[in-house]
């Protein structure tokens, strides 16, 4: 196993660090750079104009972002929307979406319904009718969902691809910590064309969002401990840089543990999930990984972004600095994979199981 970067990554994360150094947007209003930039076609095969790269590189891009608490739509739209249509989607389907996420639109995917955070058997039902498909359901902590040109829906005969502006569909803004807007979103018999419905692929659009959270959560950690380790450094109590009290400089070298440990987790589920291996062996070692990563990202990062809030006193608590930006993301994150009880749930089912 060689986690190194490659040529590929190490490109997309030059381009995204430059695109930081010279914009001073972390929020939606960074969006129409990250277009022109091109990232947003990395993963877009070449027919389409992209660059046919994957998961490797997402990732990467994915990490950069969240290293500076950037709060735009690259998450849902290339984790939870991009990564998995590449598979799914008929040529038909596929040359009216692909070239509109290049240009700027953006996708999500709604992965929890009521009381089901990541549902492995929706409720929410699709029923032909005619040459069409009717799609009715609740969803909820939808993100980016009234931004969203096209949602992926999973239903129970598979994921349906529903237009923003489609009838029946309403979306219904939910109260957030930060800057990442997200919605309840109810589907009231909506119709959409029968090859908008994609047969399977839950499994894979699960696996491919929870590796997109892991590399987004190694991010987030990491800028904010670098944030901290500078707080420490410059701020001065009793004459003394906080980072020379031995209680401080414990509490920093626990972040930093949690950090690399989160890393690690987060590049070896990516990198297990991007190889070309289809045996049985493979296929388990990647939802051994993704359980690992899952529950890492919501009992950690959690109490270490608590941590971190701690060493930087009152600052911390003040909107305006950018301690807040990575807080409040994180425990975002940690909701929308169901909480560590839930995760803890999961992965030892999955023991049990084995």
């Amino acid at each position: 196993m060689d986690f190194t970067r490659d040529e590929g990554q190490d490109a997309v994360a030059e381009v995204v660090v430059s695109l930081l150094e010279r914009e001073p947007a972390r929020d939606i209003a960074l969006w129409p750079s990250l277009v022109e930039s091109g990232l947003l076609s990395v993963a877009l095969p070449e027919r389409f104009g992209g660059d046919g790269m994957g998961l490797p590189e997402v990732s990467v891009l994915l990490t950069e972002l969240a290293t500076d608490a950037v709060a735009v739509p690259a998450l849902p739209t290339l984790g939870f929307g991009l990564l998995p249509l590449l598979s799914l989607l008929p040529d038909s389907v596929a040359e009216r979406v692909f070239p509109e996420v290049a240009k700027g639109a953006v996708l999500t995917a709604a992965l929890s319904e009521p009381a089901a955070p990541f549902a492995v058997k929706p409720e929410t039902a699709a029923v032909a009718d005619g040459d069409s498909v009717r799609i009715t359901g609740h969803k909820v902590a939808v993100p980016y969902a009234e931004e969203a040109r096209w949602l992926l829906i999973p239903t129970n005969s598979g994921i349906a691809l529903i237009d923003s502006d489609a009838k029946g569909l309403i979306r219904v803004p939910s109260p957030v910590s930060g800057g990442i807007p997200e919605c309840t979103v109810r589907l009231d018999r909506v119709r959409i064309p029968a090859d908008q419905l994609l047969p399977g692929g839950l499994a894979e659009l699960h696996r491919l969002a929870l590796a997109s959270i892991g590399a987004v959560a190694d991010g987030l950690l990491k800028g904010a401990l670098v944030l901290t380790a500078e707080h420490l450094r410059t701020r001065r109590q009793f004459g003394r840089p906080l980072a020379e009290f031995q209680a401080v400089a414990q509490q920093i070298a626990d972040l930093y543990v949690v950090s690399r440990t989160l890393h690690v987790a987060a590049v070896s589920a990516n990198w297990a999930l991007a190889q070309q291996d289809s045996s049985p062996e493979h296929q388990a070692r990647i939802d051994d990984d993704l359980d690992v990563l899952a529950y890492s990202v919501a009992a950690d990062l959690p109490a270490a972004m608590q941590k971190c809030h701690h060493l930087h006193g009152g600052l911390g608590v003040d909107i305006t600095h950018p301690m807040h930006r990575y807080y409040s993301q994180a425990k975002d994150i940690a909701r929308w994979l169901g909480g560590a009880s839930f995760r803890l749930d999961r992965l030892g089912a999955r023991c049990s199981s084995t």
